[in-house]
């Protein structure tokens, strides 16, 4: 054990997350600037990077299935973490053949320009990232919570210090990548180096992960974690969760094909519904990331061999995971329409010295490294006075300060008019306050689904959770074309003009949401049944 009372193997995980998401951070922190600068409009770029971000948070579904089922998630994290290498490097080989596509600045793009190798090279880069993060991330999520005994008080403590790792890599990421590779319209050849620091990050992260994980990535007993499941293990792990559940006896009961039956039809209408009015492949992927995230959860929860227990649990991760919804989908715009009023309205000058657009990516990470260890001890020392807030509870006050950082910056930008920019303190005090909201909420959220989650489908209700990312993410890139450009948009029969009233979108939808969930808190606590 760690001096601190913490298994030393929830370093090692620190360090292999801090890595990964250096890297992850690193090419997000340049990929809407590389897109309008090389492929797209900011539309358009927007709705790609919102596709791009919820296929990321979709495919953890896949991944962790597979690792419940057949490799474990010690395999299923090294595969994931090659393949993101390999999407990183086709990136940087598309940023190598790309060519100026705006003879001017203000000019319209040419599309054509890059349409053949770089696009492709570029769109294959994606790929390999999506389907990577979906095999390394519900994985070593699901190791933190592995290293402790089940009712282990410390591990919302546990998770908000790994979430510090995340952050560690997302404050370095911005600051090396963003400075060596932010390229603009006439000079695109920086780009390709902040994309090549993103891939050799990923490298370093597997490599610290394969040479020191079967020292520390162990449980309070001594054995390895991580390994591929055997029949009779799942079947320990589930026999001892029923032994404490009173309806144990409904577990003799089986599926039947039926189930199957119905959860592929209700895909295939589903799909058929949302993709109904599909102009572009943007809108069929968000048909089926919303087809999913309504699924995938039917589909485990009508699992006849769940107890009464099980089954009320897993409804409380996932009435959890609809608001978190709600608060991504603002959250998100960081990496799109926060970063476009970074370059265009607001003033970045220092002096003589010109602020670069992605060191704003920093502002988040920076808090969460320096106020992770200080939730982390508020936590713990709540929880030893009996006081600690419910998970749901912390949860809607997440909320309700992502709501407060947009109400403050809708104030300062009343009656903005374009061109004319603001003063830096309303983006850092957006940052700020979403940051200590994102700490009350994301890793208390993956530490809730760990406690809550049933042995045998602990990666596979991580994947479901990060699900409601991938249609968080869908819904950003969605909003992200309200961001003011001149012309008058609707939303919800309401009229987007100004950059205060585009940011009172964000307010309403997170105080919202905040408002409702606080109301069924108490009930919440109640489905837990027992487990905080």
């Amino acid at each position: 054990m760690a001096n601190n009372g913490h298994p030393k193997g929830l370093y090692l995980l620190f360090v292999t997350e801090m890595a990964e998401r250096f890297s992850y951070y690193g090419m997000r922190a340049l990929f809407t600037l590389f897109m309008v600068a090389a492929f797209f409009s900011k539309d358009f770029a927007s709705q790609i990077y919102g596709s791009y971000t919820g296929l990321v948070y979709l495919t953890p579904l896949l991944g962790g299935y597979i690792a419940d089922r057949y490799w474990g998630n010690n395999r299923s994290i090294i595969v994931g973490g090659l393949t993101m290498a390999v999407g990183q490097f086709l990136m940087f080989l598309s940023a190598c053949f790309v060519q100026p596509a705006i003879a001017s600045e203000g000019a319209a793009i040419d599309t054509s320009v890059n349409s053949g190798l770089p696009l492709i090279l570029m769109l294959s880069g994606l790929v390999c990232l999506i389907l990577g993060n979906g095999f390394f991330k519900p994985n070593i999520s699901t190791m933190v919570g592995d290293l402790y005994e089940q009712t282990d008080r410390r591990k919302d403590a546990a998770f908000t210090i790994f979430y510090m790792g995340i952050n560690v890599g997302a404050f370095i990421a911005p600051l090396i990548c963003g400075t060596l590779g932010e390229g603009s319209w006439s000079d695109l050849s920086p780009f390709k180096w902040g994309f090549l620091c993103a891939g050799i990050a990923m490298i370093l992260s597997i490599v610290v992960f394969v040479s020191l994980k079967k020292k520390y990535l162990v449980t309070p007993e001594g054995d390895l974690i991580g390994l591929p499941p055997s029949k009779s293990t799942l079947r320990a792990k589930k026999e001892h969760e029923q032994h404490a559940d009173a309806a144990s006896n409904e577990n003799t009961k089986k599926n039947s094909p039926l189930r199957l039956v119905f959860c592929g039809i209700g895909l295939v209408v589903l799909f058929w519904l949302f993709s109904a009015d599909a102009q572009n492949m943007t809108d069929y992927i968000s048909a089926v990331i919303y087809d999913l995230s309504i699924m995938m959860p039917i589909f485990i929860i009508t699992d006849r061999t769940l107890t009464k227990t099980e089954i009320s649990r897993i409804g409380v991760i996932y009435i959890i995971a609809v608001f978190v919804i709600f608060f991504w989908s603002a959250f998100e715009q960081a990496g799109m329409t926060l970063t476009y009023f970074a370059q265009e309205q607001t003033n970045r000058m220092i002096g003589e010295f010109e602020v670069p657009v992605t060191w704003f990516q920093s502002i988040n990470p920076i808090v969460v490294v320096s106020f992770a260890p200080i939730m982390a001890a508020l936590w713990s020392f709540l929880g030893k006075k009996k006081l600690e807030p419910a998970s749901p509870v912390k949860q809607a006050i997440g909320l309700a300060l992502l709501a407060l950082g947009y109400l403050i910056i809708s104030i300062g930008t009343t009656n903005l008019e374009p061109g004319i920019k603001v003063s830096m303190f309303w983006l850092l005090a957006l940052y700020f306050i979403h940051t200590i909201g994102e700490l009350s909420l994301s890793p208390i959220g993956l530490s809730m689904v760990n406690k809550l989650a049933p042995a045998q489908l602990a990666s596979l209700l991580m994947g479901v959770w990060f699900m409601s990312n991938a249609a968080a993410n869908i819904l950003a890139g969605k909003l992200a074309t309200l961001y003011p450009d001149g012309s008058a948009k609707s939303f919800c029969g309401f009229s987007i003009e100004t950059m205060d009233e585009f940011f009172m979108v964000f307010v309403v939808l997170a105080g919202a949401a905040s408002l409702l969930l606080f109301a069924l808190c108490p009930l919440l606590k109640k489905m837990m049944k027992g487990v905080e």
